[in-house]
């Protein structure tokens, strides 16, 4: 953390709940009493494109949009996403990854072949990661949807933001009828980001 500020970007595929988990986590973040910023990119979100959500906050954040090298946390919805964002981890950052492949248009079609041991590849690069199959978590929950709590958990862990303020933040960011699933997944993400 620098000049009191944490980055953190969230990156997935349209569908995954990025968006959401960028709500949950700013409005926990606010909790600590600094400044938030939140900057959400959607690339042709409902066909699988990529969906990028930076979360700054600290302090004094002047700017909702990170530089490159320069994110405390990257938390990967997919793979191939954790990859293609890779470059803004800082040194010492965190990657926390979802074990899932979604391919790609260009794969889909055959265009280009989805590559492969991403994961093993990405962790001779980092010197922190956490790898979980949010999906199976998500499922052991309830809901294969909640794959984003899954992850917003293991993040949670490391972040300096209480689990009362997460607890609330899920509250008024989810609907009721989910909240419990989201709930379940958060706390399984909890437990098995800290493995």
């Amino acid at each position: 953390m620098h000049n009191g500020v944490i980055n953190v970007l969230l990156v997935g595929v349209g569908g995954q709940g990025t968006i959401l988990a960028g709500r949950v986590l700013s409005r926990a973040a606010i909790s600590l009493g600094g400044e938030v910023k939140v900057s959400d990119i959607h690339g042709m979100a409902q066909r699988g494109g990529s969906v990028v959500t930076q979360v700054r906050f600290g302090t004094r954040v002047y700017s909702p949009v990170m530089a490159p090298g320069t994110a405390d946390f990257l938390v990967a919805f997919e793979k191939l996403e954790a990859r293609r964002w890779l470059h803004y981890l800082k040194n010492d950052g965190w990657l926390i990854v979802n074990d899932q492949e979604l391919p790609p248009l260009p794969v889909l079609t055959g265009a280009a072949t989805y590559p492969e041991n991403l994961i093993g590849e990405m962790g001779k690069k980092v010197s922190n990661m956490v790898v979980l199959d949010a999906l199976e978590l998500a499922r052991r929950a309830g809901n294969v949807k909640a794959v984003n709590m899954v992850l917003m958990g293991a993040l949670a862990r490391r972040l300096p933001i209480s689990r009362e303020a997460w607890e609330e933040a899920l509250a008024v960011s989810v609907p009721k009828r989910f909240l419990e699933v989201n709930k379940k997944a958060f706390q399984l993400g909890w437990e098995e980001g800290d493995k």
